[in-house]
C-alpha cells in the first residue's frame, strides 16, 4: 500500500521503479556511460597525477555527461538528499573491485572529507555510501575519521567544465597509527581536475609507508 501511494522512482528520469529495480531504471542504467578503468587497463585516471604523486591504481566507474544521467544522478545525491545513489554506485564497483587482482590488497578504504560545516549543512557525505559498500566488499575498514578537512572550499559545481577554486582546501591527518603500512584506497564521488584527491594524497603519504590508490563514482 505504502509503495503504491508513495512509489519509488528512477533517481535519473523519474519514472516508477519495478520492484527488482533499485534506484536506477533497467533504461538508464544500461544507459550510463561505463568506463571501467578497472577492467579495461585504461590509465587515463592514473595518468591525471602522473609527476605529482605516486600512486598504485585509478579508476571511475562511468564517465561524467553534462545534460546527462550522470550530471542528474550527481546533483541529485549532493544537493536533493538521494544518499541511495552513493550506496548503489559502491555497491557496484565494490562487487567488481573485489573480482579483481589489482584491488585485493587494499588495506583500508578512506572518503574524501567534507567540511564540518558543510557536512551539518548536507547532513551526509555524499562519498560515504560509496565508501562502505567498497569497504564491505574488499573486507576492509572504512575509516572516515583519520583524513579531516579543515578548511571551506569555493565551489562553482556544474558549471564551466566543473571548474572549482581548489586552492584554499587545507586536509590534516589524525590517528596516524592506524594507517601506518597500509595500502589505502581514498573515494570520492568526481575527479575533475584532480587536485581534491592529491591535496588529500600529500597529507596522506606523509605517513610512513603508505601505498594509495583512487576510486570514485566519475570522471568528467
Amino acid at each position: 500500500m505504502l509503495n503504491l501511494l508513495f512509489p519509488k522512482i528512477c533517481s535519473a528520469c523519474k519514472s516508477v521503479l519495478l520492484k527488482t529495480e533499485k534506484v536506477l531504471c533497467t533504461d538508464c542504467r544500461h544507459n550510463l556511460p561505463l568506463i571501467s578503468h578497472y577492467k579495461t587497463g585504461n590509465e587515463t585516471m592514473k595518468n591525471i597525477f602522473y609527476g605529482k604523486i605516486p600512486i598504485e591504481e585509478a579508476t571511475a566507474l562511468i564517465k561524467f555527461q553534462k545534460r546527462g544521467i550522470t550530471q542528474e544522478l550527481l546533483h541529485n545525491l549532493k544537493y536533493k538528499g538521494q544518499e541511495e545513489i552513493s550506496y548503489f554506485f559502491g555497491k557496484w564497483l565494490g562487487e567488481e573491485l573485489a573480482g579483481t587482482d589489482k584491488y585485493k590488497n587494499i588495506d583500508i578504504v578512506i572518503p574524501v572529507p567534507l567540511h564540518k560545516q558543510k557536512l551539518r549543512k548536507r547532513g551526509y557525505n555524499q562519498v560515504e555510501g560509496f565508501g562502505k559498500e567498497i569497504a564491505k566488499a574488499l573486507d576492509v575498514p572504512y575509516l572516515d575519521d583519520v583524513l579531516i578537512k579543515i578548511s571551506k572550499t569555493k565551489s562553482l559545481v556544474f558549471k564551466q567544465r566543473f571548474t572549482r577554486f581548489q586552492s584554499e582546501e587545507v586536509f590534516t591527518i589524525q590517528k596516524e597509527n592506524l594507517i601506518k603500512n597500509k595500502h589505502i584506497l581514498l573515494v570520492d564521488d568526481i575527479i575533475t581536475t584532480g587536485a581534491t584527491l592529491e591535496n588529500c594524497a600529500l597529507q596522506l603519504l606523509k605517513v610512513n609507508k603508505v601505498k594509495l590508490s583512487f576510486a570514485t563514482i566519475a570522471i568528467a
